[in-house]
């Protein structure tokens, strides 16, 4: 892996905001001193973006295989030859085929080795359904892609960083998708990331309940006791500094998890929720648990501010440097491992 790395940018849905906030960060050209992006797409319907932002400033280095990216450039790589139909602000299953052109190209350079992070735009979860994504979001597909046997959704910001047990679920199936087996294979997920990819050396982790007041000593519910307890316990035993359940809305509101280094939530918006709250400009949504580093901004499509250029980049840009600093630390955590003091030695300044 170079000094700079390669990091692949999927543009997403066509007519949301992706391209809007990928070349609002480009135009920064203090980006390219800390990777060489690469944008997986086609130079028409950035150009279309371009022009309805006055984007003069950016000028996209257009190639056909990675291994053309220049540095101090930012790239775009050409995934199709057909026209599209820009729509801002339109879901449209026509232009989900695009969306999901730019992903399978991004995520086969990703596995090949011929870039080190992807970042991905926000796709439409409906449109971008097909023959060959059949999957409730990036973080399944790319999970299968990686051949990975469990993944975690983590969102993470300087002030939090929360993970979910069960993520793009109807909530109807929730509890029953919710065992001591999957919720302590989660912690242990979320404590080696937060070891591997943040360097915090020993993780302090808060796991919420699943029930009200978590389930008031089985008075409303028994998921506590009967699941969620015993996986903690389990974590503990395993020399995981895990604590908890505790009552999802009091835990927030009082600021507990500041104490915390990261927080388990049961299902999506029962971590998402006060995620956004908390950190919605600066958040990241990280897929933990896979081979290769891979992050998004924490908000979807917004289709209507698209093409008005009105959206901020704010989580985009955190995005792409958390999966610059993410893919340094683990080729470094590789090259310190033969040295033992040197790595526990940064992890504690780090923490």
């Amino acid at each position: 892996m170079s000094e700079k790395p390669k990091v692949g940018i999927s543009i997403g849905d066509v007519n949301g905001i992706g391209l809007e906030i990928i070349i609002k960060t480009l135009a920064d050209s203090k980006i390219f001193n800390y990777c060489t992006p690469i944008v997986y797409g086609h130079i028409k319907v950035a150009s279309f973006y371009k022009k309805a932002m006055e984007a003069t400033e950016l000028n996209f280095n257009i190639i056909t295989h990675a291994s053309q990216a220049q540095h101090k450039r930012a790239n775009l790589l050409t995934c199709w030859e057909e026209e599209v139909k820009i729509e801002p602000g339109t879901p449209d299953k026509e232009t989900g085929k695009f969306a999901f052109a730019s992903l399978e190209k991004a995520t086969a350079d990703l596995l090949s080795g011929e870039i080190e992070a992807l970042v991905t735009a926000p796709i439409n979860k409906d449109t971008i359904q097909g023959e060959d994504f059949n999957f409730p979001g990036h973080t399944e597909y790319l999970q299968s892609k990686g051949e990975a046997a469990d993944s975690l959704m983590f969102l993470v910001s300087d002030t939090l960083r929360v993970g979910v047990v069960t993520g793009h679920i109807p909530v109807s199936h929730i509890a029953p998708n919710i065992s001591t087996e999957k919720i302590l294979a989660k912690i242990k997920l979320m404590n080696t990331s937060l070891k591997q990819d943040f360097w915090i050396r020993k993780p302090k982790i808060a796991v919420l309940g699943l029930n009200p007041h978590a389930g008031d000593n089985g008075l409303l519910g028994h998921e506590e006791q009967d699941v969620i307890i015993p996986a903690i316990e389990e974590a503990r035993a395993a020399d995981i500094l895990a604590f908890g359940p505790y009552p999802a809305d009091g835990f927030f509101a009082n600021g507990t998890y500041l104490q915390f280094d990261a927080v388990l939530a049961m299902y999506h918006d029962q971590g998402l929720i006060p995620f956004k709250q908390i950190a919605f400009e600066s958040g990241v949504n990280f897929t933990a648990g896979l081979k290769f580093v891979r992050t998004s901004p924490d908000h979807g499509t917004a289709y209507d501010i698209a093409g008005k250029n009105k959206a901020s980049e704010v989580s985009f840009r955190e995005a792409l440097f958390s999966a610059i600093h993410i893919a340094k630390r683990r080729k470094e955590g590789l090259e310190l491992a033969e040295n033992p003091l040197a790595f526990t030695k940064l992890s504690r300044d780090r923490d």
